[in-house]
């Protein structure tokens, strides 16, 4: 008699949980709002430009900086990829320790160096500092070096969720910034001092650069190859990369936590016997900044994951010099779960195009699921 009020009692929990969550879905939006970017003034195009500006002749120092345990994909490698390939800038993955950095939602890389011998080797400090989002915002090791950074000079720049990371260091106190839509609300209520602004891709703020979410890292680059090279430079990368056009516009209404979206995830967790696992050959001389956003976004549907495999498990060499790790060991992935090979192609367009084979086959709902969460207009 006991044991079954003990199931009854447990049944009952579980249906009022599940009442209580389809009661929160319910009281979501029903669709995200239709928004139009605002035109943003050219003085302030122009001062961010002037926030970026490299001071003196000598070759920049930029630092992308990681910890070991879980950074962001997109956030770690699109701003190497980019940065590199337009040559304009010394440019350094670190970590906070010694092996390889396990990305989130996929991919595992090798550094250039830990954040120690990298200070070995630049004791004056470096003249950018790129934060992607990480597992841990308040990373000690992370948390004194930026306050060590930021004294010796450097701009930071809080890519997505990174800036949260930033604040954590309280390097956002009392200034403008943002950051992605979903940890919008968590940054301001650790850091409430910060003045949120909205419909701006990036915001700067005496020395510190915060954007919006994960592909803002693109036009972020780009901004910032301008300011250090000129326009010249950043259109011709932008080709490069398939980018039109890279200004600050942003229409923030556009991305938030609706009922779509939820019941979207829901429904695709709930079918996890569906669940697919990708596999993408990691191939020497591949696109790295197109590599992440495949895998970013095949890792996001909430029905697949996606996996790197080499016959080898030596670390394969990028186009622009990042060492990708191997998940699996394997000669082959089975045809019916290899995801088309777009890392070839420019970044843009990788990420199109994957996202339009994310609606193939999971349909429509879930391809907008993955490009609100790397907040892309679509």
């Amino acid at each position: 008699m006991s044991k079954r009020i003990v199931v009854l009692g447990s049944v009952a929990v579980v249906l009022l949980g599940l009442a209580g969550f389809a009661g929160w879905i319910f009281n979501l939006p029903p669709a995200t709002a239709t928004a139009q970017a605002p035109a943003v003034p050219q003085e302030e195009s122009d001062g961010m430009l002037a926030a970026l500006r490299h001071d003196g002749t000598d070759r920049p120092v930029i630092a992308i900086v990681g910890i070991n345990d879980g950074s962001e994909t997109t956030d770690y490698l699109l701003p190497t990829g980019v940065l590199r390939r337009a040559d304009i800038a010394d440019v350094f993955m670190l970590a906070t320790g010694e092996g390889p950095v396990q990305l989130y939602p996929a991919l595992r890389v090798e550094p250039d160096a830990t954040i120690a011998a990298f200070d070995k080797a630049h004791p004056e400090g470096a003249d950018y500092v790129v934060v992607p989002a990480m597992r841990r915002d308040d990373d000690p090791a992370v948390m004194a070096w930026l306050r060590d950074q930021s004294r010796k000079g450097a701009r930071i720049i809080g890519v997505c969720a990174g800036a949260k990371v930033v604040g954590a260091a309280g390097l956002l106190d009392n200034r403008r910034a943002t950051t992605h839509w979903y940890y919008l609300r968590e940054m301001l209520k650790r850091s409430p001092s910060i003045n949120y602004v909205r419909d701006r891709r990036f915001v700067a703020d005496a020395g510190v650069v915060t954007t919006t979410g994960i592909t803002a890292s693109m036009p972020m680059m780009l901004t910032l190859i301008e300011a250090i090279a000129g326009r010249e430079k950043a259109e011709a990368v932008a080709g490069d990369i398939g980018l039109k056009t890279w200004d600050m516009r942003h229409a923030s209404a556009a991305f938030r936590l609706t009922r779509p979206f939820a019941t979207t995830v829901l429904g695709n967790r709930m079918a996890f016997w569906n669940h697919e696992t990708w596999g993408i050959a990691l191939k020497p001389g591949m696109d790295e900044a197109s590599l992440a956003l495949m895998t970013d976004a095949w890792s996001r549907t909430y029905r697949s994951n996606a996996v790197t495999f080499a016959a080898s498990s030596s670390a394969i060499t990028t186009a622009n010099g990042v060492r990708v790790l191997p998940d699996r060991v394997e000669q082959s992935w089975r045809q019916e779960e290899t995801a088309l090979a777009f890392a070839n192609q420019k970044p843009a367009d990788a990420l199109d195009r994957t996202l339009d084979n994310i609606a193939d086959r999971y349909g429509e709902a879930t391809a907008s699921v993955v490009a609100m969460q790397l907040e892309y207009a679509r």
